[in-house]
C-alpha cells in the first residue's frame, strides 16, 4: 500500500527525534564524573595560571571536578595529540592557544589538523604585548621607533621569547607592515629576553604586558604602544601600535577545544559554564591583575577565529621564511 505524504513526514519526524535522544540524555547526565584539562605548557606559566583558574571556575559551575594535567611539549602540540586520542565525549579538555595556532603552519602535527579535528568551546583570556625599548633608544612613540629603524637599517635589535612565537611573529608582521629592517634576536623564553633588555645587550622587544608591566611601571623599560586593537584597561595611556599603523593587530589568547566529535549539547553545556565564569566580576579583575581580559565568544565565532588567526600568522611564517627551531 503506497504511503501518503503526511505518514512519510510523520514517520521521518519521529525518527529524528528518536535519533536525537541519545545525545540529549546523554547532555542532561553530563558531567557525571571528573573532567580533564590538558595544557601544554609546565606548571606556573601564565597558561598554566589561567587554565588552573578555568579549571576551578567550572568546577564550581558544573559540580563535578575538573582536573588539570600539564602535557608541555612540541609547542602545545602535544596536549592537542593526547585529547584527541581520548574519547569525544566532553570529559577530556584541552588549552588551545595562540601557540596552537601558529604552529598549524610552523610545525603541524602529522597526527591531527587544527580545524578539522578539534571544535572550539569557549574563549579564556586575551593578552596585548607590548612593544617596549630600552631607555638608550632615543624614541618616544611607534613613529619615532619607525623612523629610528629606517634612519639605521638591520641595526636595532628586537628581541623575542623565542622563534615561531607570538613574540617573534609579531615583530615580523610589524616589521612588514612598518617597511623597516631589524636584526631578530631570539630567546629561550620572556625571562632571558627581558634580562638582556633591561641590561641593553638587546634594544626593542615585544613582550606580554603581563610579564614587563612591571619593569615599566617602575621606569625600568620604556613602552611605545600595545598590540591590540584597543588599549589596554591595564594601562590605558598607552597607545595601540594600530594608532601609528591602521589595522595592525596582534594577541596572546587562551581559549578550550575538545575532539570534533563531541555532542554538540554539551559544547554548549561547557560553552555556557566558561562564558558564565569569566563573566563574573570577580573572575574579571582576577584575569585583569594577570595583564589580560576575559574572552567571551560562542563555539561557532572561536571556530571562525581560530581558522582567521591560522590564515593570518601562516601568512607572516612563510612571508618572512620563519623555520622551527
Amino acid at each position: 500500500m503506497p504511503w501518503s505524504r503526511r505518514r512519510i513526514l510523520h514517520l521521518a519526524a519521529g525518527a529524528t527525534a528518536i535519533s536525537s535522544l541519545p545525545g540529549r540524555a546523554v547532555a542532561e547526565t553530563y558531567p557525571s564524573r571528573p573532567v580533564h584539562l590538558l595544557i601544554g605548557f609546565p606548571p606556573g606559566g601564565t597558561g598554566d595560571i589561567v587554565g588552573r583558574l578555568m579549571a576551578q571556575w567550572l568546577s564550581d559551575r558544573l559540580g563535578q571536578q575538573v582536573v588539570v594535567e600539564n602535557r608541555p611539549g612540541a609547542a602545545t602540540n602535544l596536549a592537542v595529540e593526547a585529547a584527541l586520542k581520548a574519547p569525544a565525549d566532553g570529559y577530556t579538555l584541552v588549552q588551545v592557544t595562540i601557540s596552537t595556532a601558529i604552529n598549524a603552519t610552523l610545525a603541524p602535527s602529522p597526527s591531527f589538523n587544527l580545524t578539522r579535528d578539534v571544535a572550539m568551546v569557549a574563549g579564556s583570556t586575551v593578552s596585548p604585548l607590548v612593544l617596549e625599548v630600552h631607555h638608550s633608544l632615543p624614541v618616544n612613540t611607534v613613529a619615532e621607533f619607525i623612523a629610528y629603524a629606517k634612519a639605521n637599517p638591520g641595526k636595532v635589535s628586537l628581541g623575542s621569547f623565542g622563534t615561531g612565537t607570538i613574540s617573534h611573529v609579531t615583530g615580523e608582521l610589524f616589521r612588514a607592515r612598518a617597511g623597516i629592517e631589524t636584526l631578530h634576536v631570539p630567546y629561550r623564553g620572556t625571562g632571558p629576553m627581558l634580562t638582556d633588555l633591561l641590561g641593553g645587550q638587546i634594544q626593542a622587544a615585544f613582550d606580554v604586558l603581563a610579564g614587563s608591566i612591571g619593569h615599566i611601571k617602575a621606569g625600568r623599560l620604556r613602552a611605545l604602544a600595545v598590540t591590540t586593537a584597543r588599549r589596554s584597561d591595564a594601562m590605558p595611556e598607552l597607545p595601540t601600535v594600530g594608532e601609528a599603523l591602521p589595522g595592525f593587530e596582534a594577541s596572546g589568547w587562551l581559549a578550550l577545544g575538545v575532539a570534533k566529535q563531541t555532542p554538540r549539547a554539551i559544547i554548549e553545556t561547557l560553552s555556557r559554564a566558561c562564558n558564565a565564569s569569566l563573566a563574573d566580576p570577580a573572575a574579571t579583575a582576577r584575569l585583569a591583575a594577570l595583564g589580560s581580559s576575559a574572552m567571551i565568544e560562542t563555539p561557532a565565532d572561536l571556530d571562525r577565529y581560530l581558522a582567521e588567526e591560522i590564515d593570518k600568522w601562516g601568512k607572516v611564517i612563510r612571508a618572512a621564511r620563519i623555520k622551527p627551531d
